[in-house]
């Protein structure tokens, strides 16, 4: 084959394309062109692809990538991946090889080409494995291929940063990657084709963070409005509405709230109870609640398998952990897509703007759960002594006494007195700076907290109104209340309070149906029943109101309860240890050294009978 040129073109810039298919074998003129061979200069230089390239067969590895989100294919995707990588390769180029998966592009590198998703389709392409295997053979000398190519460096990887990883170890073994959507050249400079494949690795990692940052604000303004998100939570079942938005409505669309789900509506309820009135640990909890299944009938796993069938302390933690349960929808408690499902701070909620269906913890109680599960975390419950062998005996306020660092305290007894310390040398290793130099240990002795709270509780008790409060604490008033801690004119208010709640969420959901819908009639008739109880229940309250007043103690009972309040004191220092953590778990005693003085706080929380 002879080759010529215009002599008079003598610009050192003039290459000579040899045909892809040409071989050393082959009859050739003289060499001409700036280099001996004909070449380029930029083709000749370190910076070249390789001149094998040029010569002969070359062996061809397609790399091929694809999602299942958005409703992709896998199957066409790939099909048309590979024909266009076939369509884009010279003449003399044979592909030999396939190398494809089904998963992410946004996955870590060290991740990829290890899932099994692509069994799940009927795909026709002899697969040589994942991006995983194709770079593992590159770095050997009897590998299959000389090049590799895909449709657009997008499917090798989303983001930059792996796409140059995987560009490194290929350059490295000397293996060039083509793309379908780039100029395949190969006796000139790469200067070009560098900066036109970071610009189209920066468009696609663009595209995609865009489409996520839509997609993310989408979410939060559907939990914003309420909506609910996933499979409803224990305690709750989906309630369907038509879609808002009528182009998708006619489509069938719809989007779902949540509503109480009968019996295991009131077990969330009894588990906040007993957690908040009673401060009962995970552990107790679960142990009441698998006495009678039939009663607190246990959450269900979404995989069967998993099912056990009883409650444990994990599932009861779920409950009393989730703000969805305060009436509120609650979304990124948990980064699903990342940092394997780490619970993200309290920070990073997204919160609806109104509660958008009915509580099963009220949200102040939820809050007071949240506080002490903090503060208790790690000690058991119950006054039975400790399971490890050195324990010979419970204290009456164990988890319930800080010191200035914030560490719980750990009883002690020296001599027959009972002290709770904190040792600096062996509570905050590594912490250095909670206590002031030179102290060795922070101690107080027990017998000063139980006469503290013996007078704090003299001091609480003895107050106009008990006689009423002890009451409602033993007879009819509590109406329903699961320990007798609310009057009946309050029972009467919060059942107001919450009818006008209700027919506040159906006004709300009514805004987003049409007037002829059967749907929103329907929800006018549910209004128009809550309003014929709202006004029975208000009649009640007026009549509370009229009355003249609520008893107050009587001052014939003063001196014999004043008595009985003096003795307190020492009654608290000779009772059972048990009986006393009993007691103070009750009125939740708390005890606080101030700044390493002589002094503490002593608080307590009386059981709420208003």
């Amino acid at each position: 084959m002879t080759m010529s040129r215009n002599p008079a073109d003598t610009s050192s810039g003039t290459a000579l394309m040899l045909p892809l298919g040409a071989t050393s074998g082959r009859e050739c003129s003289v060499p001409v062109g700036p280099g001996a061979s004909g070449l380029s200069d930029l083709a000749v230089s370190p910076f070249g692809m390789p001149l094998s390239l040029l010569f002969g067969e070359v062996r061809v590895a397609w790399i091929g990538r694809t999602s299942t989100h958005d409703r992709q294919d896998p199957r066409q995707s790939l099909m048309r991946q590979l024909d266009r990588c076939r369509g884009a390769v010279p003449a003399a180029w044979v592909i030999v090889c396939h190398f494809y998966d089904v998963e992410s592009g946004r996955m870590e590198l060290d991740q990829r080409g290890q899932g099994t998703g692509y069994e799940k389709f009927d795909i026709p392409i002899a697969r040589d494995g994942g991006i995983a295997d194709l770079l593992d053979e590159s770095q050997h000398s009897s590998r299959r291929f000389d090049v590799v190519i895909c449709e657009s460096t997008a499917r090798v990887a989303r983001r930059m940063y792996e796409g140059l990883s995987v560009e490194r170890v290929l350059d490295k073994s000397g293996v060039p990657l083509f793309a379908w959507n780039e100029p395949i050249k190969l006796d000139g400079g790469r200067a070009q084709l560098v900066l036109q494949r970071r610009i189209n690795q920066a468009v696609a990692e663009y595209e995609v963070l865009n489409t996520l940052e839509q997609s993310w604000g989408g979410l939060c303004t559907h939990v914003r409005e309420g909506w609910n998100i996933g499979k409803p939570l224990y305690g709750y079942k989906d309630k369907t509405y038509r879609h808002p938005n009528p182009a998708k409505a006619e489509k069938g669309l719809t989007k779902t709230r949540l509503e109480p789900d009968g019996t295991r509506a009131a077990t969330v309820t009894q588990i906040a109870t007993w957690r908040h009135y009673e401060g009962l640990g995970y552990g107790a909890i679960a142990d009441r609640l698998n006495a009678d299944l039939a009663a607190y009938p246990p959450p269900e796993p979404p995989n069967k398998d998993r099912a056990r069938g009883t409650w444990c302390k994990s599932s009861v933690c779920a409950i009393l952990s989730n703000p969805k349960y305060t009436g509120y929808q609650v979304f990124n408690r948990r980064a699903t897509r990342s940092k394997q499902r780490k619970t993200n701070p309290p920070s990073h909620w997204v919160w609806s703007n109104e509660p958008a269906h009915e509580p099963l913890i009220p949200k102040w109680m939820f809050d007071e759960i949240a506080a002490s599960s903090k503060a208790n975390q790690g000690s058991r419950t119950g006054s039975t002594p400790s399971s490890h062998p050195q324990a010979k005996r419970t204290y009456a306020l164990r988890g319930m006494a800080f010191c200035s660092c914030g560490r719980r305290m750990f009883g002690n007894q020296r001599r027959g007195l009972v002290y709770y310390m904190c040792w600096p040398r062996n509570n905050n290793r590594g912490r250095t700076g909670l206590h002031p130099p030179g102290i060795e240990a922070v101690y107080i002795r027990e017998e000063a907290i139980l006469r503290a709270a013996a007078s704090l509780l003299a001091e609480q008790l003895f107050r106009p109104g008990l006689a009423l409060l002890l009451q409602c604490a033993g007879g009819d008033g509590d109406r329903g209340s699961a320990h007798g801690v609310v009057t009946e004119q309050e029972w009467w208010r919060r059942r107001l309070a919450a009818l006008e709640r209700q027919q506040q969420n159906l006004l709300h959901q009514a805004r987003n149906g049409a007037p002829d819908d059967p749907f929103t009639a329907a929800l006018r008739t549910s209004y128009n029943d809550l309003e014929s109880q709202k006004t029975t229940v208000a009649a009640e309250v007026a009549r509370f109101e009229s009355a003249a007043g609520q008893e107050t103690l009587r001052e014939q009972d003063v001196p014999a309860f004043a008595e009985r309040l003096a003795g307190l004191g020492d009654s608290l220092v000779r009772a059972p240890a048990p009986l006393l953590h009993r007691l103070f778990g009750i009125i939740q005693l708390t005890v606080r050294l101030q700044d390493y003085s002589d002094q503490a706080a002593v608080s307590i929380q009386i059981p709420t009978f208003a």
